[in-house]
């Protein structure tokens, strides 16, 4: 059996080290504590120089099967390793087990998506400032078409700002976006310098037929970059990234939308809806202009959640009976 007084003599050590070094708090070294016992604990009947790097795979195994987050493991092993360094500076052992020892990868937060309901109602209402005036009336057809498109291609923001209304190739410049309505698609220019053509939805097409009507024609002329602009801002130049995403947000406010709404996540919705639809992973890839499939597998989580909360919500078997009197 593990020599218990043997152990924990040299954890207090450890600990005694660390306030008088490193002048750690105590709710610090109490975490430690913790850490440490619960590891002399898991490793009897080994003493602390029979611990093997494969000793501490089976503990943190056992850790993570027990639902202990990646983030915490990740906490115990690293207060783990500065115990095993020390023991071996202080020649108790001859090797640290824990040198190359990794901590569960931790999960990347979900993307977050929209219900249909609040995707279709936040893209498909029409809100403009409290006046009536043209420029109050153009800004809000403007922004209709803007958000329709965003949900209707899953654009990124920057693509959508660099889009003009036609494509133009001339000395001096090229279009890296153009939208073609009569073929109801666009073509934007994504990471890694590369094209992609995408289907545009009628709701989006009219929208922008709409914006098209008021749009202004730009009196910069001599800068050929805001000239061809899809999208124009109030001082007739193309919009910014920034600007987009400061309208869709104050739009979102507007209809009551209990999140944060900026472009990335109409793009994550379109995903994710479309994914729900079709389960056609790779569509979805082309369509967001994913150059590796793993970057679009992000959404099976996603459409996974979806039902498993419509089995939860419907599944006369997913949840216990109550008990009756």
């Amino acid at each position: 059996m593990t020599d218990k007084p043997y152990t924990a003599g040299f954890i207090s050590r450890y600990l005694d080290m660390l306030a008088g070094q490193r002048q750690l708090s105590d709710h610090t070294l109490e975490g430690y504590r913790r850490d440490l016992k619960e590891l002399s604990a898991m490793a009897e009947p080994l003493t602390l120089p029979e611990i093997r790097p494969a000793d501490l795979r089976r503990f943190i195994t056992r850790l993570h099967a027990g639902g202990l987050s990646p983030r915490s493991i990740s906490r115990k092993l690293s207060a783990w390793r500065g115990f095993f360094l020390w023991l071996l500076e202080e020649n108790i052992i001859t090797a640290n087990p824990a040198e190359d020892i990794h901590a569960p990868r931790k999960d990347k937060p979900l993307p977050k998506a929209l219900p249909v309901d609040e995707a279709v109602r936040l893209v498909a209402t029409v809100t403009g400032d409290d006046d009536d005036t043209p420029d109050s009336k153009s800004r809000a057809l403007c922004d209709h078409a803007m958000f329709e498109l965003l949900y209707s291609s899953g654009l990124r923001v920057s693509e959508l700002a660099g889009l003009d209304i036609h494509a133009v190739r001339q000395p001096g410049y090229i279009s890296a976006g153009w939208i073609d309505l009569d073929e109801k698609e666009v073509t934007v220019t994504g990471k890694g310098n590369k094209t992609r053509t995408v289907p545009v939805g009628d709701a989006a097409i009219n929208a922008i037929r709409n914006w098209l009507t008021v749009r202004p024609t730009s009196d910069t002329e001599s800068d050929i970059r805001h000239a061809h602009a899809l999208f124009l801002n109030s001082r007739r130049r193309r919009m910014s990234p920034r600007l987009i995403q400061s309208r869709l947000n104050e739009h979102a406010r507007r209809l009551g939308l209990p999140v944060h709404v900026h472009p990335h996540v109409l793009r994550h919705s379109f995903a994710s809806h479309l994914l729900q639809s079709s389960g056609d992973l790779r569509a979805v890839q082309e369509l967001l202009g994913h150059a590796s499939i793993a970057s679009t597998q992000v959404y099976t989580a996603l459409d996974f959640q979806h039902l498993a909360s419509v089995y939860d919500a419907t599944h006369p078997r997913a949840h216990k009976k109550k008990n009756t009197p």
